[in-house]
């Protein structure tokens, strides 16, 4: 079932059930109405027939008005029969109940069927007590009521369709900005993805949706276009070492050669496949961290001080010409702000790609590194006093494959950086850069310490466990 049915039928059922509701109480209303002008009737029959009868004596035919179906009856206090008027075989039955009530000064009120009945109390000038009970049929009351009725059903059928077609019509033209969206969408794809939706309403929520699903567009576009760049260059990256090993087995295979030209020829082709294993493996890395959630990130205990030492050793190790130094600028407190959370190979692989951006673009191979701490959290320094970073590279070089064109000269591939910011984000941390030319360049990193962490997870559990504590309804 269409939204657009649903709402007919809601909107069809709720002004129904207020129509019905109104004209049963209309109804109800009148037919309550009738009944006291009936008995108001029979009661003034009633008073005028005892009065006549005890003045005069007898009534005179056709003086008074007739109800239909009348029937008069005038008791003594004992409760004879002292005057009828009527069908005497259709009189109805005045039990002793029914008298001493009259008698007793009340005027009660009985229905049988469409027959109505009431008695009155009369005192005549020789103090003698009467008692009259007028029944009669309210021909006109119920002929205008069944009139009524008619009335109301026939209206109410008539509003409802009434109702049925403005629901419709109504839920079709609320609906109508929602269909110009479906069609807007359904015209994006991934060749014009760069489209957006538009709403003529600019204030409703149909707004906000198409605002909030533009927002999504913007992220799409981003990513789509993030994801092309990254093929594009990925596919250069490794169409390069590839062709250059071509070349080179070519130009061995073009004639006979030495032992010695032999070897030549594969120690080149040997760090050709080098540098396509390190590509590769960084490839690697920044889709394993793109793909990484921090919240479904397995996270240990990992000391940052012996992971920047088990960094610097395996660097200086690949690079013996570099030299990184590690300072601490005060002791910590305790030795849990020393410690973090996360994946210790992620973090070694982003301050390894750190120190070795220092180093290979310093010209004395040679970074600080500096660990400071502050309440929650630990900051990492790596400075150098190489190249520096023009200002209008700045922004852009944590993208993948990006090189400034001062570095192009330098081996690499513009993937360290971009892997590092990526293992920083999920571990919940921030990553800054400050370069000036000619000077060097300063990366400062900030990540939660364990404490931090642990406040985290218990301020969580807290609010788990006061959602499930609470009781049920």
């Amino acid at each position: 079932m269409t939204i657009r049915i649903r709402l007919t039928l809601l909107f069809g059922l709720l002004v129904g059930s207020i129509l019905m509701l109104f004209s049963v109480s209309v109804y109800y209303l009148y037919n309550q109405f009738r009944e006291q002008e009936f008995q108001k009737r029979l009661v003034e029959r009633a008073i005028t027939t005892v009065r006549l009868r005890d003045d005069v004596g007898d009534i005179p035919a056709g003086d008074l008005p007739v109800l239909a179906d009348e029937q008069i009856t005038i008791y003594d206090q004992q409760g004879r029969v002292l005057f009828s008027l009527g069908k005497v075989s259709g009189r109805y039955p005045v039990t002793p109940s029914f008298l001493r009530h009259v008698s007793a000064g009340q005027t009660p009120y009985i229905r049988q069927g469409d027959r109505e009945t009431i008695g009155v109390r009369y005192v005549s000038a020789s103090k003698r007590v009467l008692v009259s009970v007028a029944s009669a049929y309210d021909r006109y009351g119920f002929s205008k009521l069944e009139r009524l009725r008619t009335i109301l059903l026939f209206g109410w059928l008539l509003c409802l369709f009434i109702v049925a077609i403005a629901g419709y019509l109504f839920a079709s033209d609320a609906l109508r900005p929602v269909a110009e969206l479906i069609d807007q969408a359904n015209t994006i794809s991934a060749t014009n993805i760069h489209k957006r939706l538009h709403v003529g309403r600019q204030r409703d929520e149909l707004a906000d949706l198409a605002g909030t699903f533009n927002e999504l567009l913007d992220r799409l576009e981003k990513a789509f276009v993030s994801q092309k760049s990254f093929v594009s260059h990925a596919s250069h990256e490794l169409r390069t070492p590839l062709t250059v090993m071509m070349g080179q087995i070519e130009v061995t295979r073009l004639q006979t050669r030495s032992t010695t030209d032999y070897e030549t020829a594969f120690d080149a082709l040997l760090d050709e496949v080098k540098n396509m294993i390190r590509l590769v493996n960084g490839l690697l890395e920044l889709a394993r961290a793109n793909t990484g959630f921090p919240n479904l990130l397995p996270k240990y205990p990992v000391r940052l001080d012996e992971l920047l030492w088990q960094a610097q050793s395996q660097l200086i190790h690949k690079k013996s010409d570099y030299q990184i130094d590690i300072d601490f600028d005060d002791l910590p407190n305790q030795e849990d702000d020393l410690v973090v959370m996360g994946d210790e190979s992620l973090l070694q692989t982003a301050f390894l790609n750190l120190m070795e951006n220092g180093c290979k673009y310093s010209p004395s191979h040679a970074v600080t590194v500096r660990l400071a701490f502050q309440p929650q959290q630990v900051q990492i320094t790596v400075s150098d006093q190489g190249y520096g970073i023009p200002p209008q590279d700045l922004p852009n070089i944590f993208e993948p494959f990006y090189r400034s064109d001062s570095t192009m000269t330098v081996s690499g591939h513009g993937i360290g950086l971009a892997l590092t910011k990526r293992i920083i984000n999920i571990h919940q941390g921030t990553i800054d850069v400050e370069s000036t030319l000619g000077q060097g360049t300063t990366f400062r990193v900030c990540l939660p310490n364990r404490v931090a962490a642990d406040t985290s997870a218990t301020s969580a559990l807290v609010s788990t466990r006061d959602v499930t504590a609470l009781p049920e309804h």
